[in-house]
């Protein structure tokens, strides 16, 4: 952000409406505005994992990959192209492959394991809990295909569950970037966290809207658009469905703060509270269930340091089906017009006397 100097006339100096423009000139020029935000293109995240990882494995030769007989859905074939040595194939053996992982990590090796969402949590929970995350094993699980945005595999491949179960893991770091350059660049980050990590990303192509040169920071909340009337917290492929939200209410007037909480655990507490602070009211939005998931550890944060209307887009209380990803969303209420609807509850909630 560039520096302006204002040379007034003395006069000007004893007038408040003067100084009133000054300030509001200048915080015009410091906010963050929604309608800065634009989409380069479309990209599966997934695809965002494979470049990343390329990345990271020239970088560090401890880095290896593993996979349950699904390199081609995960994107690894770069990977293992350049780095035949460091991939392993473990077949459709996924709790074997958290076992291996974690013996990998004796030998200072930067395992990263791969397979859908749905097997790098659910079908492994006991080999995780016991194996990595007891021990603090420097374990990367990573998980593609997550939520309804799968698609038409159906309930039995579309966890939404897992955010609340790697979440209550001590130890364990969770992280769902929004996009192909931010999985990327996770992706990326990770390999210099000690310990073990989660990351969830997911299969279909999805608005690719954030810098291809950012770096990952672990923890820190990203602020797309700073606002006044109402924070909306997002993540995942949430995300982008939050900027298409927030331009249409600010076409109305409305003030939103949007603020991407990639990573869910450590929570960037500091960022929600001054964010709530401000507008008074919040909205959260994810691809998951709402017990357990992002949405609850912002309400944790509020309701202990400052309690406000909290509305949510969430999946209720069920499973998912086979469906297009653009079908389930609308059917389970994951859209921009569900986040626009719940943000002028919120609004309204928080006018209540």
């Amino acid at each position: 952000m560039g520096i302006i100097v204002f040379i007034l006339r003395k006069d000007c100096w004893s007038s408040p409406h003067c100084i009133s423009l000054i300030f509001t000139f200048a915080y015009s020029l410091q906010r963050m505005s929604i309608q800065n935000i634009q989409k380069i293109d479309e990209k599966e995240t997934r695809a965002g994992f494979g470049e990343g990882i390329l990345e990271a494995g020239r970088k560090n030769p401890q880095v290896v990959a593993l996979t349950a007989d699904l390199a081609g859905s995960l994107k690894l074939n770069a990977f293992i192209k350049e780095f035949p040595e460091r991939f392993i194939q473990c077949g459709i053996a996924e709790a074997n492959m958290m076992g291996v992982a974690a013996g990998l990590t004796i030998g200072g090796k930067i395992p990263y394991t791969t397979t859908f969402a749905n097997f790098s949590t659910s079908r492994v929970y006991d080999q995780i809990r016991q194996s990595i995350a007891y021990s603090g094993k420097n374990v990367k699980i990573c998980a593609s295909h997550a939520g309804l945005t799968l698609g038409e595999d159906g309930a039995t491949h579309q966890v939404l569950e897992d955010i609340g179960m790697m979440k209550m893991l001590p130890g364990m770091t969770v992280i769902v970037p929004c996009d192909f350059n931010q999985t990327k660049a996770a992706t990326i980050a990770i390999a210099n966290h000690q310990g073990p990590v989660y990351l969830r990303f997911g299969r279909p192509k999805w608005a690719n809207f954030t810098s291809p040169d950012q770096t990952f920071e672990i923890g820190k909340a990203q602020v797309l658009a700073t606002g006044n009337d109402v924070s909306i917290f997002a993540c995942g492929h949430l995300v982008w469905l939050a900027v298409e939200a927030a331009k249409e209410l600010e076409a109305q007037g409305i003030s939103v703060e949007l603020i991407n909480l990639h990573t869910i655990k450590p929570l960037d507490e500091a960022a929600i509270l001054q964010s709530i602070r401000k507008t008074g009211c919040m909205v959260s939005a994810e691809e998951h269930q709402r017990s357990g998931g992002m949405g609850e550890s912002v309400a944790g944060v509020a309701s202990r340091d400052c309690p406000v209307p909290h509305e949510y887009v969430a999946v209720q209380d069920t499973f998912g089906e086979s469906g297009t990803p653009t079908q389930l969303l609308e059917k389970y209420g994951l859209t921009k017009e569900s986040i626009m609807t719940v943000a002028l509850k919120a609004i309204a909630r928080k006018k209540q006397p």
